[in-house]
């Protein structure tokens, strides 16, 4: 009996001290660390603000959806696999999957109309899913391909809007250019005069 009383205590101990480190010293520990000026942003979601109010996240893509789909004065990221089920994540489909043959093939159709150009000229990255189904960056070739609709549909110039599109365009730390699609909403919609 007093093997099981010593080895009942100990167990209690190690709970009781695992609870603290884990449940409540480490979650601490990571708050505070998130705290620090410079890793704040990143901490809180990366939210991009305007004028007070939060208008997106520069790291996470989301499809403006257009008041009148025939007069779209945006750009589009990535299309995505997120359902309501799954908020995160990618369809998992090889590339020999019906279903997602079949999915690209629509939304190159789709993307075409759009865009008024032939299927062959929509890039790869406007018909398939990033991994996460949330990037917030597209190609420079899928910028450009809707550089003609933006301009037409905000009444900018089109030399004006792919300089917007020079200015949104970086490497994101892996040298591969990419347009993150919000700060280049916002910049046509200040270019625009706000009217979008």
């Amino acid at each position: 009996m007093n093997t099981l009383v010593k080895q009942t205590w100990a167990g209690l101990r190690v709970l009781v001290v695992l609870t603290v480190l884990l449940g409540i010293l480490y979650p601490l520990a990571v708050w505070a660390i998130a705290r620090i000026p410079g890793l704040e942003s990143n901490a809180e979601g990366s939210v991009v603000t305007q004028n007070g109010q939060a208008v997106g996240s520069s790291l996470i893509g989301v499809d403006p959806a257009p008041a009148d789909p025939a007069h779209d004065p945006w750009f589009h990221t990535r299309p995505s696999a997120v359902t309501p089920e799954m908020p995160s994540g990618a369809s998992n489909k090889g590339p020999y999957n019906e279903d997602l043959v079949k999915a690209i093939q629509e939304r190159r159709a789709a993307i075409a109309q759009r865009e008024g150009v032939s299927p062959d000229q929509v890039p790869p990255d406007a018909v398939t899913a990033s991994g996460s189904g949330l990037d917030p960056a597209i190609s420079v070739a899928y910028a450009d391909l809707q550089a003609q609709r933006v301009a037409r549909n905000t009444g900018l110039p089109l030399d004006r809007v792919k300089q917007l599109i020079d200015q949104n365009t970086s490497g994101a730390g892996i040298g591969v250019p990419g347009v993150n699609v919000l700060p280049l909403n916002l910049a046509v919609q200040a270019a625009a005069g706000g009217a979008h």
